[in-house]
């Protein structure tokens, strides 16, 4: 690669992993849905107006819309909510590509290396040592919901593998438009009025930069270039890069947030990471990042 592709590619894992920090202040200002709702709704309009939807059946669209877009995402930023660190979560989230990898060999009977087993096997005792720090910085119910985030989003991914070669922008802008409504409905069941119209009220420069940020910056601007790379290069090569996410994440947590890591989540990172590196290059399955 190009070393200003390079760069690209490690300034939109940057982008990415301090995401979950942007995340973790929106919720300060949104209740969780209520946020992830209006997400959407600035990820799509206007831009739909100006992409041509990707040749793929609509049945497709509102599937990953839903799995991707409601489930996923209302799980990751409910488990933010709850107390989950957001360098934790950028972590814990890279639990997709275990389960996807085990979701393939299931469904689609794929072997699976030696050297993937191991790799799944080293990662999942990773994630077992920090649930045992679970305390006051991270819920057993907040553990639970990230994972669940990633088994979902494993599960889009083997969506988006149907999907094949599309443009990554144009894909995700017409996803975004599916989200919207079953959110802002459930915001209204489950948070109330009362909260949305609150955070209306009170929305600041900090909670409008939040969303600002987490739309265009993460979702508008983070992949189109990723989108770019992968087209020029192939997502085996640009794939590797997401390995930064979640070290970008837990850094820029560390450094803004004050989130500390004792020795034994420190050693727990580095057994998810290490799986990470043993299955991410032996595995070839389309996945969509933050």
């Amino acid at each position: 690669m190009r070393p200003v592709h390079v760069f690209s590619a490690m300034l939109v894992t940057l982008l990415w992993g301090l995401n979950f920090v942007v995340i973790r202040i929106g919720l300060d200002h949104f209740p969780p849905l209520f946020l992830l709702a209006i997400r959407f709704t600035l990820a799509a309009l206007p831009l739909v107006f100006f992409l041509p939807r990707p040749s793929l059946p609509w049945r497709l669209i509102l599937g990953l819309g839903l799995v991707f877009g409601v489930v996923k995402f209302a799980l990751l930023f409910i488990a933010l909510d709850t107390g989950l660190s957001p360098g934790l979560a950028s972590l814990l989230l890279q639990s997709q590509a275990f389960f996807t990898l085990l979701l393939v060999a299931f469904l689609f009977r794929e072997p699976i290396s030696r050297l993937q087993i191991t790799g799944v096997a080293i990662a999942f005792g990773g994630i077992t040592l920090i649930g045992l720090t679970i305390d006051v910085g991270m819920t057993s119910l907040g553990l639970t919901l990230v994972l669940l985030s990633g088994f979902a989003w494993a599960v889009s991914n083997l969506m988006m593998k149907k999907a094949g070669q599309v443009d990554m922008l144009a894909l995700m802008v017409w996803i975004s438009l599916v989200p919207p409504i079953p959110l802002f409905l459930l915001s209204l069941i489950f948070e109330g009025t009362g909260a949305m119209l609150q955070a209306v009220r009170d929305l600041n420069l900090t909670g409008a930069g939040a969303i600002l940020y987490i739309t265009y910056v993460g979702t508008v601007f983070g992949f189109t270039i990723w989108g770019r790379l992968i087209r020029l290069y192939g997502a085996g090569r640009v794939a590797p890069f997401s390995l930064l996410v979640p070290v970008f994440g837990m850094t820029s947590s560390a450094v803004f947030l004050g989130e500390s890591f004792g020795p034994l989540r420190l050693l727990a990172a580095l057994l998810v990471l290490a799986g990470l590196v043993l299955t991410i290059f032996k595995s070839s399955t389309n996945s969509v990042p933050d």
